[in-house]
């Protein structure tokens, strides 16, 4: 009986056949977190809670290759989120991250951001931008090809 070893590359998955034997090696796609733009920057908010909002535009682009797509994440307080669902009752928080502002620093974010991006893998670029569009909102989310 062969035995078949792991991929020596983290990026590499196998895939199975219908009868469990290991068929070919397919290479993973991982993301890399390539700039953040916060705007606006969050020196300049007031200090209550209750206004702290911002967006994080992260451009994100497969490891080690070309190219970029921006992923927008609203970043803010508890007491911004109460203050919205005041406002208008239900609120949608899809792509919202929530910090406590005594606490917030933007060194944190970022490194927080940047390993959320590189844990993400997939077959495809789509399969990675369909999962960071969770975290953000991504550009092409509903883009329709016509």
């Amino acid at each position: 009986m062969r035995g078949t070893r792991p991929p020596t590359d983290p990026r590499q998955s196998k895939a199975q056949s219908a009868a469990g034997r290991t068929c070919c090696i397919i290479a993973l796609v991982r993301a890399e977190l390539k700039h953040l733009d916060l705007e606006p920057y969050p020196a300049t908010l007031q200090a209550e809670p209750e206004s702290f909002s911002f967006i994080a535009r992260m451009f994100i682009g497969p490891l080690d290759r070309p190219g970029e797509e921006s992923f927008d994440v609203v970043v803010c307080s508890p007491e911004w989120l109460a203050a919205r669902c005041r406002e208008v009752g239900l609120y949608d928080a899809r792509h919202h991250l929530v910090v406590n502002v005594e606490q917030f620093d933007k060194r944190q974010l970022g490194t927080w951001l940047e390993s959320r991006v590189s844990s993400a893998e997939a077959e495809t670029w789509t399969g990675i931008a369909e999962r960071l569009g969770r975290l953000g909102y991504w550009e092409f989310e509903d883009y329709q090809p016509e």
